[in-house]
């Protein structure tokens, strides 16, 4: 018994050893929000909201949907890409995900979320922000379980965060159809004024679970997306009052950013300035070697822009020249374009600091 307990008490040792060397190796990255950040965790869910069907995936690695809602990587494997990461974190419903791969970090991002709980309730099943963050609970008590309490903490304070939400609050509540509930209970003005208040807890609660650097992205020109060209365009110009709603929120959200980072005393919360990113390929193309910013790579009616993506929509032959894979999300070399600005991004792009100088800042400590 006594040389039982010995080898448990060994071998518990060395696992811990172990998983603690190749937590040195990497910054752990956790993901929240919506269908641009989703990785897959929509698979598992009895939703329509999914991506889990050819022709997404179709410039993966392995050509296969992975539940990504690109024709290939999306943002946060990207990012992780750009910061020298071996792998992407796994989608936290994702059986894979366990042991070692726990210290990678986890994505928890959802398609079809938004800031309020009752956006993207036409989906049904996918995991609201509050039940995003309760499965940030449930995986820090996982990993407390792996490498101890203090260096689970230690994990996530030096992890880096991304976090993607707002787009959905408008194109599937507030302007879903006309006289929606939300338009009726609000004006434009005062709804974005109580996303922002709202987004502002949820920051906070991030915080309160061991967050120390959180990259938020705005919308992208939420008019200007195929989608909405074929419903709302007569000539292909942005829709005018989505363009507005992007306009009045994204400089608020900015706002509230740096306020909680006065508030904090620290440069926790990054703005990440995506309806910029977006809107310099959007207005012109051909400058980064795209033939259309209009048209859906993938889809069906004006624009590419109606219905869904699936095997009996239209399909372009070279997804490295449309802006946008399908009616509402950008290609893989669009969201390239994206994270070279998150990454090194002047303070136009990026406030306070790019990724870039962050990583250099944390490196320092």
């Amino acid at each position: 018994m006594a040389t039982t307990s010995l080898y448990y008490i060994l071998y518990s040792s060395f696992l811990v050893t172990i998983l603690l060397g190749l937590r040195a190796e990497a910054r752990a990255f956790f993901v929240f929000g919506d269908s641009l950040v989703d990785s897959g965790n929509n698979n598992y869910l009895a939703t329509t909201a999914r991506a889990d069907s050819p022709p997404y995936g179709i410039d993966y690695p392995t050509h296969r949907p992975t539940g990504r809602f690109s024709n290939g990587l999306n943002i946060p494997d990207i990012i992780s890409e750009s910061i020298g990461e071996s792998e992407s974190p796994l989608p936290y419903l994702s059986p894979e995900l366990s042991g070692p791969k726990l210290l990678v970090g986890a994505n928890f991002a959802s398609a079809g979320v938004g800031i309020l709980s009752d956006t993207g309730s036409q989906f049904v099943n996918i995991i609201r922000i509050s039940q995003q963050l309760s499965y940030f609970q449930q995986y820090q008590q996982r990993v407390s379980g792996l490498i101890g309490a203090e260096e689970a903490q230690r994990l996530v304070n030096e992890a880096l965060v991304l976090i993607t939400l707002g787009g959905n609050d408008f194109v599937n509540n507030y302007y879903l159809v006309p006289f929606s509930a939300r338009s009726r209970q609000f004006t434009l003005p005062d709804y974005v004024r109580y996303l922002i208040s709202e987004y502002r807890k949820i920051l906070l609660r991030l915080y309160e679970l061991g967050a120390r650097r959180v990259l938020v992205t705005g919308t992208g020109p939420l008019g200007c997306v195929p989608a909405e060209l074929a419903m709302r365009s007569r000539n292909g110009e942005c829709a005018p009052e989505l363009q507005r709603a992007a306009a009045l929120y994204n400089p608020q959200l900015t706002e509230m950013l740096l306020g909680l980072n006065s508030q904090l005393g620290s440069d926790v919360f990054i703005a990440a300035n995506t309806q910029l990113m977006n809107s310099d390929f959007i207005r012109d193309p051909q400058a980064f070697g795209f033939i259309t910013s209009k048209a859906a790579c993938c889809g069906q009616g004006l624009y590419n822009g109606l219905g869904l993506c699936t095997q009996l929509s239209n399909l372009c032959p070279n997804r490295d020249v449309y802006a946008f894979w399908d009616p509402f999300h950008p290609s893989e070399r669009a969201n390239r374009f994206i994270v070279r600005q998150i990454m090194t991004g002047s303070s136009e792009y990026m406030s306070p600091m790019n990724l870039s100088t962050i990583i250099a800042l944390d490196s320092r400590i």
